[in-house]
């Protein structure tokens, strides 16, 4: 598969077809996802309350759970919504922030999981690795020192919840359980930000909720994202430019530029490459 292409293609459909994605995230990014999701093409809804969830996951193309700043109610709430997208057919992508640091957060994920088929899970290599069973250093909702079997761990923690799983990082992986993508593109200033990973989960809402392929979406919308920081950090004297940039750099995304310098790929085993076959 000629994955770049591909990605060029997804973000073209993301702003032909301006999708609503429905949030129900972290407090602290409310603003920045909202508007990272508005950056690539996409219609962002923020709506947590109860009361109107499960109307507003009809409605959307795609639901963003994130658990950055979660409560008990917020907690019901991503379940309440996450059940009716289930029911019918919307794909769930849920974040979950800092899983392993404490006992709540960790019971809560379990709980979300439990309850709501996942289309897919994006999280911090650390937070990915915590889910596999494995140790990892998580300190609090930043990630922790980067463990050295992500790739390991992708993969079996697609293969237990049946989602698609990308864990970012210097490298980002992805894994549909069978096929293992790596995917090249980023800037270190994407740490120095707030909310850059909860951005990044609201871009693959967005693309999601046009490609009905897990894998194809997740994997374009972390080439798109980091490209985009790539441009952001050239363009910029540190991280307060440099989140003014990254919108400006999501907004203006050219399509035939993407196909020229996203960096995807899909990786090899002695038997041959996974998906092949």
């Amino acid at each position: 598969m000629q994955w770049n292409l591909k990605a060029a293609e997804i973000i073209t459909r993301v702003r032909q077809e301006r999708p609503l994605v429905h949030h129900i995230t972290n407090l602290v990014v409310t603003n920045i996802s909202a508007n990272a999701t508005l950056a690539v093409g996409a219609s962002p809804v923020m709506a947590h309350a109860l009361e109107e969830v499960r109307e507003m996951a009809r409605l959307a193309g795609a639901v963003v759970l994130n658990i950055g700043t979660l409560t008990h109610d917020l907690v019901r709430a991503m379940i309440a919504a996450g059940e009716e997208a289930n029911q019918a057919g919307v794909p769930v992508i849920l974040d979950p922030v800092g899983v392993g640091a404490t006992g709540f957060r960790t019971r809560s994920v379990a709980g979300i999981l439990n309850k709501v088929k996942v289309d897919i899970l994006r999280g911090n290599a650390a937070e990915i690795t915590v889910l596999s069973g494995r140790r990892a250093v998580v300190k609090g909702v930043d990630a922790g020192e980067e463990p050295e079997n992500t790739r390991e761990a992708v993969r079996e923690v697609s293969l237990r919840f049946g989602a698609v799983v990308a864990a970012t990082g210097a490298v980002d992986y992805v894994s549909d359980g069978t096929r293992l993508l790596e995917v090249h593109n980023g800037h270190h200033l994407l740490t120095t930000i707030t909310g850059s990973g909860c951005m990044l989960t609201s871009v693959i809402g967005a693309f999601r909720a046009v490609e009905p392929d897990g894998l194809l979406a997740a994997t374009a919308a972390l080439a798109c994202y980091g490209y985009a920081g790539e441009l952001a950090a050239a363009r910029s004297n540190g991280p307060g430019s440099f989140q003014v940039q990254l919108f400006d750099t999501l907004f203006n995304l050219q399509p035939q530029a993407v196909a020229a310098e996203a960096r995807i790929v899909e990786e090899c085993s002695p038997s041959g490459c996974f998906g092949r076959g």
